[in-house]
């Protein structure tokens, strides 16, 4: 019986080593598993219920569809650009005030919708304002009138609303939410309008309060257990607005960071935190203000980055990201993070419309092939009137809640954002890519677990077919009219 047995064993042991010998000598061994490749594509499309859904039924290894495909992607992994900060939103007084509105069970949807990285598009970037701007229900600051010594400093208001929504972010996110505050006004008395809203300029004499207003906001908010990675030093210093605003020169913001927002941090112990300068469109003046502070060792010493938003379309011109490139190629390691975009002009008949999700995929593609490191959102929940804010200045989020009916409202922007904000991870790097046709638009980053997302975008009004090319992995997927897709692999 033994005899028998080990006649079978060597028999068994010859057999595999000839199907071995016949998958090497045909190169199988070598093609079949690039083709195969573990491979998800993940779609979200116009006039479907495709939602960010599993979908590898789009997958064609065929060799005619190989052939007959219309657009190539060609993706070199070992070549990297910059690396990835995050994706995520501002958490406003708006968005808070909306979410205390909500059920308990509707709050912990929407925590998860967000911040789960399993279970929902895991943000990993946020936003918040230094007291009031105009999502916020009234204009408030931190102190008492003509307190320029910040003795009655304290955070009273946002221990309603905003602190318990950031902390729960927090906490969803897995403990930890990079995140960043920006001013709209410093309070009237401070200002030569004597007005928080409407413009104006810093007054002079009340420079060195203002940098310490910052340090007490920071100090104040990580007291609360919410810790603060950066700041940018003025939202839209170039905008005279009906809400909180207040303009700085080029030459006025490179001063005030050089002589007393830098100095004043560092003195304090916060010179860690991330300084980012601009914060308001793209275009000449983005390049500019890069320019003036970059160029100057003694300011740029102080100055992580420069941050941007999208409104520059509204004077019906196209998107500049030109100027984002032309930062980046010059100054290659300061960062570029995108800190403000929405839809304007609230409309509830258009909660479903995807021509504005498709702006957001169009600026994000755009933005991090540019070189952008991260890419924030503004209200992250607004209601069912696109608000509140205190002068009627209503716009869309992603995210809207019908406060009378105690229901969520999932805009396709939404799922958009989520396209890049679930595959992309904290710390991948941006790989070099090539698109062969205008008729898709497509990014590529390497997650630090060597798993590489690429995302593609059709605007068109057909399905297309493209083929994905790199040295690890040749495949062939079709993409439905108007619809996102997130190839991970």
């Amino acid at each position: 019986m033994k005899t028998i047995n080990r006649i079978l064993l060597v028999l068994i042991l010859i057999l595999q080593l000839s199907c071995n010998s016949s998958k090497i000598a045909d190169g199988s061994s070598v093609s079949v598993p690039q083709a195969n490749k573990k491979i998800e594509v993940y779609t979200t499309a116009e006039n479907s219920k495709l939602r960010l859904s599993l979908s590898n039924n789009f997958i064609s290894n065929a060799a005619s569809q190989q052939t007959n495909s219309t657009v190539s992607i060609a993706i070199d992994p070992t070549k990297t650009d910059q690396t990835f900060l995050g994706i995520g939103g501002a958490i406003t007084d708006a968005s808070a005030e909306v979410f205390a509105k909500l059920s308990p069970k509707k709050q912990q949807e929407f925590l998860t919708a967000y911040y789960d990285k399993n279970k929902g598009i895991g943000y990993s970037l946020a936003r918040t304002n230094i007291h009031s701007c105009d999502f916020s229900s009234e204009s408030y600051t931190y102190i008492a009138e003509d307190d320029k010594d910040l003795k009655t400093f304290n955070i009273d208001h946002d221990r309603k609303f905003r602190i318990p929504l950031l902390r729960k972010a927090i906490e969803t996110a897995g403990g930890k939410l990079t995140l960043f505050v920006s001013p709209w006004s410093p309070p009237a008395f401070m200002k030569d309008n004597n007005d928080i809203l409407h413009g104006g300029v810093l007054l002079p004499q009340f420079a060195q309060s203002w940098a310490n207003y910052y340090v007490k906001f920071i100090k104040a908010y990580e007291k609360e257990g919410i810790p603060v990675w950066g700041l940018t030093i003025q939202n839209e210093p170039m905008a005279r607005q009906s809400w909180e605003s207040c303009i700085y020169t080029p030459d006025a913001e490179r001063d005030f960071l050089k002589n007393f927002l830098g100095p004043t941090l560092k003195k304090e112990g916060l010179g860690s935190k991330n300084i980012i300068i601009w914060d308001h469109n793209r275009g000449d003046m983005l390049e500019k203000r890069a320019n003036l502070v970059f160029s100057d060792p003694e300011v740029s010493k102080y100055a992580w980055g420069i941050a941007f938003h999208w409104y520059e379309t509204w004077n019906g011109g196209p998107p500049q990201f030109e100027s984002v490139a032309k930062v980046h190629e010059a100054f290659p390691n300061k960062n570029l993070l995108f800190t403000e975009g929405c839809v304007e002009r609230f409309d509830a008949a258009k909660f479903q419309f995807w021509g504005n999700a498709e702006r957001y995929g169009l600026n994000i593609i755009n933005d991090f092939n540019n070189g952008t490191v991260g890419w924030t959102d503004w209200n992250i929940l607004l209601d069912e009137r696109g608000g509140p804010n205190h002068v009627g200045n209503f716009c869309f989020s992603p995210i809207h809640a019908d406060t009378t009916k105690d229901e969520l409202i999932y805009t396709p922007m939404y799922y958009y954002i989520g396209h890049f904000s679930k595959f992309i991870r904290p710390n991948a790097k941006r790989i070099t890519q090539t698109v062969s046709d205008k008729t898709l638009l497509s990014t590529s980053f390497k997650n630090s677990d060597g798993r590489i997302a690429t995302i593609v975008m059709n605007q068109t009004n057909k399905d297309v077919v493209y083929t994905l090319n790199s040295s690890i992995l040749k495949t062939t997927i079709t993409i439905p009219a108007h619809a996102i897709q997130t190839v991970v692999y």
